[in-house]
């Protein structure tokens, strides 16, 4: 009995010390998106805004894209649970479990929460020819329209597709829609007048609003958007969809069994990277709201995850899609 409890002490100091030593190698947050797009753009953000509240510890990206943001996701759930490869994902945690086939992973059971990142807003916008130039006259043009529309998106699972597939949802209203390789291609089909409608991310359509290259309808927001090319778009709530309410969530996650110690040591500097001018100005010139609510603590930000499942699930499975 005592050889039994001088190892389980030596194993319980082994973990402590680790914990108090933390970092003390480089850190990876795995992206499950292509480099260069909006949450690639934020990571590096992020990446940067962590260093100094980690004791200056080097903290490096990795693009594992693919699946609708799966293999990167499986990435990090089958990595070791020692705080040094974590997760940056968005919506994507909340529409994976229904949207991937197969999926290798439980988006509930086998990651730690670290905490919520940023919030990017979206809009309804429409090709510059459109005859509609209000979100009121496009209602009027969907129902005289109806089978003739087109709807694009950036890809199966993307945000701009759950945007679109929760729109058709609560209008109760088929559109075709039509995927692309990306957001840059669907963005240059609207303004081509290729396509009729498109729902993105701020970061993606607010020039070409302000520019009008394309008509902005509305925001998808809970609540009017203040900054100069969406203040004056109304919001779908005020429109009539009540409860419509999406924008692109960003968090933090580890690898399920990660010793608490650690997930308590990145927690505390996602705290402060948040509170970075640097970070919050970068974050801004993206579109994105820095998260300063309560979806910081872990707890929190997995009660919102589950809600976001539960909210998605009967919209993609209604919708009949998923990415392979």
């Amino acid at each position: 009995m005592k050889k039994l409890l001088v190892v389980v002490a030596a194993a319980g100091f082994a973990w402590a010390a680790h914990a108090q030593s933390y970092p003390s190698r480089p850190i990876t947050i795995v992206v499950p998106f292509a480099a260069g797009g909006p949450t690639d753009k934020s990571a590096r953000d992020l990446a940067e805004a962590l260093r100094k509240p980690l004791g200056g510890a080097t903290v490096l990206v990795d693009n594992a894209a693919g699946a609708g943001g799966s293999i990167g996701a499986n990435k990090v759930a089958k990595a070791a649970a020692d705080g040094y490869t974590l997760l940056f994902h968005h919506i994507g945690m909340a529409t994976m479990p229904t949207l991937v086939r197969n999926i290798p992973f439980k988006v509930e059971s086998d990651f730690e929460y670290l905490g919520m990142v940023s919030d990017v807003p979206m809009t309804l916008i429409g090709r510059p020819t459109m005859p509609a130039k209000t979100y009121k006259e496009l209602l009027t043009w969907i129902g005289q329209n109806k089978g003739k529309m087109n709807l694009g998106n950036a890809g199966v699972g993307s945000a701009s597709h759950l945007c679109g597939l929760l729109f058709q949802n609560a209008l109760q209203v088929d559109m075709t829609t039509v995927p692309y390789k990306g957001t840059a291609p669907a963005m240059t089909d609207l303004m081509g007048g290729q396509i009729d409608l498109l729902c993105d991310q701020t970061t993606n359509t607010s020039s070409q609003i302000e520019g009008k290259k394309v008509i902005g309808y509305a925001v998808t927001t809970s609540k009017p958007l203040t900054t100069p090319a969406l203040r004056d778009l109304p919001t779908l709530q005020d429109m009539g969809l009540k409860g419509f309410d999406v924008t692109v969530w960003q968090g933090l996650y580890a690898p399920k069994g990660t010793p608490t110690d650690v997930q308590a040591k990145i927690n505390a500097a996602l705290k402060l990277a948040l509170k970075d001018a640097d970070f919050v100005k970068k974050q801004e010139g993206l579109g994105a709201v820095v998260v300063t609510d309560k979806r910081v603590e872990p707890a929190e930000h997995k009660l919102f995850v589950q809600a976001e499942i539960a909210k998605w699930s009967p919209v993609i499975k209604a919708a009949g899609v998923y990415a392979d």
